[in-house]
């Protein structure tokens, strides 16, 4: 697998870590037991990801994710928890994927998965606290099963087809940008529409 392969998964499972952090880490360790990502021998560190604790740990909260993301406010709530936790995840995550041997690419790494899998946050609790201004639940329920599907499916196509992972990064940089951009419109106008209007 060529570096660019390699950076182009780190940086689409980085960006996805912002939408589903747990999810990404049980998919990881289950691409590393069965060989889809090689394990190299010199990191040890990384034979945690494909633990079966880490993996069973990361699966039920993949699962507590999944819930707490389809009732209105409490996934905004579970997003503002882990605006803390998936920025680092997705940082770790990047640096589980890189050769170990180059330290100078860990480090980039590191900093790009952090700072993709913030941005891809900021995106997705964003969008979400737009579509929670809307009364009704269907939309809530809707959206974040795209993002269900939208994870599960991009990160087979991420690991299944290397030579591919750059584009989806980039996709999904350009995804998570554009709903940064709309949310921001979004609540722009609902407190703009809430202002009083002066009379004179």
């Amino acid at each position: 697998m060529g570096i660019m392969e390699i950076i182009g998964i780190a940086g689409s499972v980085s960006l996805l870590a912002g939408w589903r952090l747990y999810l990404c880490i049980f998919a990881t360790g289950l691409a590393m037991r069965f060989d889809a990502l090689p394990v190299p021998e010199n990191l040890a560190s990384l034979a945690v990801l494909e633990n079966p604790w880490v993996m069973g740990i990361a699966g039920v909260a993949a699962v507590a994710e999944f819930f707490a993301d389809k009732v209105m406010w409490l996934d905004s709530a579970w997003d503002a928890v882990h605006t803390f936790v998936r920025p680092v995840g997705g940082a770790l995550l990047a640096l589980a994927i890189v050769d170990p041997s180059d330290p100078a690419t860990q480090v980039v790494a590191f900093l790009l998965g952090g700072g993709a899998s913030l941005l891809a946050h900021g995106g997705k609790a964003s969008a979400r606290a737009a579509v929670n201004t809307s009364p009704e639940p269907v939309s809530n329920i809707a959206v974040s099963t795209v993002e269900d599907v939208a994870t599960v499916g991009l990160l087979y196509l991420a690991y299944e087809y290397p030579y591919v992972a750059g584009g989806i990064a980039l996709v999904l940089l350009a995804l998570a940008i554009w709903l940064l951009l709309i949310a921001r419109r979004i609540i722009r106008k609902l407190f703009g529409a809430g202002k009083p209007t002066e009379t004179g």
